[in-house]
């Protein structure tokens, strides 16, 4: 059976779409882990064993001590990935991106062994472009994404996602938290860390949002706290039931993830995407054909305040038409089979 090696960034807009591969590759090859040391593999790869972890190694970006260091630090993780990949004779590495990629893929070329990537943001990392330099087969989730690819293929995602039909969940999903059956609920998500600013908004206006005839199930993130919540409201730091939140849901309030803004698209639902803010603005990339297509709105994070929800999402809110208009114009977004697609194309490039 053929061993596949899978490599992410250690956070978990990586490792997800990691385990939906692993997922696909299950009774058709043995699948191994190179984790982050200091990353979150152990909480989400599940029974997948790591094999080795690589520590995080950030491309430096101005002259300081750490940039002198680093060619040193760089060429050691390689050469431990090397001989990691080497012991547990892997026939092919899939790598989706971060600090831990870039030293994998090196060590992946040293070692001749096939290398299949794909990179979730419309604005590609360092580690996957120099993955494509390498001669990786590369998919893509977005078509405008500037990385020489065989194909788009969308975000490899989880089945309980791909298969989920939110309207035949509906119900039992608004049992599962709490909320009426017969009012619509806004989704509020700063994705899998939550984001302190969102939360302080939707802290603000809930009872407002309350008020406009809606429930609100809100996502805080682990770690954000909130006090007593008004009666409407349900707020969670985490749910792993993320396909029951999205069925429960008529409009998302979410950052704009790769993850997020295709989990959103296979499932249908229309969203106010309030991307994050630093990093090299891959975000409000992210979600642009999908705002251009209607199927959601685009705020900056700057602008995303009180007196914006009362001026524009509470509009929204209360035309139900627009929202019918941008849940048609999401539906018809998503792709589906990318997790299929990159283990088959793994399963090609390590020989079976």
């Amino acid at each position: 059976m053929t061993r596949t090696a899978l490599v992410g960034g250690g956070t978990a807009g990586h490792i997800t779409p990691l385990m939906a591969v692993a997922e696909q590759l299950a009774g058709r090859a043995e699948c191994l882990v190179v984790g982050t040391r200091g990353g979150r593999e152990s909480e989400l790869v599940g029974s997948l064993p790591v094999i080795h972890r690589i520590p995080k190694l950030p491309f430096p970006r101005t002259l300081n001590p750490a940039a002198v260091v680093f060619p040193f630090r760089f060429l050691a993780a390689v050469w431990a990935a090397y001989f990691a990949l080497k012991r547990h004779s892997v026939d092919v590495l899939v790598g989706f991106g971060g600090y831990t990629a870039a030293a994998a893929y090196l060590a992946a070329r040293l070692a001749r062994i096939p290398l299949v990537i794909h990179e979730a943001n419309a604005v590609p990392g360092l580690a996957n472009r120099l993955g494509a330099r390498l001669g990786a087969v590369v998919g893509v989730c977005f078509p405008a994404t500037p990385l020489a690819h065989r194909a788009v293929i969308g975000m490899p995602l989880r089945e309980a996602i791909v298969t989920l039909d939110r309207q035949k969940q509906k119900s039992a999903a608004r049992r599962h938290f709490g909320l009426r059956p017969r009012r619509p609920v806004l989704l509020v998500t700063g994705g899998s860390s939550g984001a302190l600013r969102m939360n302080q908004t939707i802290d603000q206006v809930a009872g407002e949002i309350v008020a406009a005839g809606w429930h609100v199930l809100h996502l805080r993130g682990p770690g954000h706290t909130s006090s007593q919540a008004p009666e409407g409201v349900v707020s969670v730091e985490y749910t792993d039931r993320m396909d029951l939140a999205l069925s429960t849901a008529d409009l998302a309030v979410s950052r704009a993830g790769a993850t997020t803004v295709s989990e959103l698209q296979v499932v249908g639902l229309p969203a106010v995407f309030v991307p994050y803010h630093v990093g090299n603005g891959e975000q409000e990339k992210n979600a642009a054909a999908t705002v251009q297509a209607g199927g959601a709105v685009l705020v900056r994070q700057a602008d995303f305040t009180p007196e914006w929800v009362r001026q524009t999402l509470l509009p929204l809110l209360l035309d139900r038409d627009r929202i019918d208009q941008m849940t048609a114009a999401m539906a018809g977004l998503g792709k589906r089979d990318g997790a299929r697609v990159l283990a088959d194309w793994a399963r090609e490039a390590g020989g079976v």
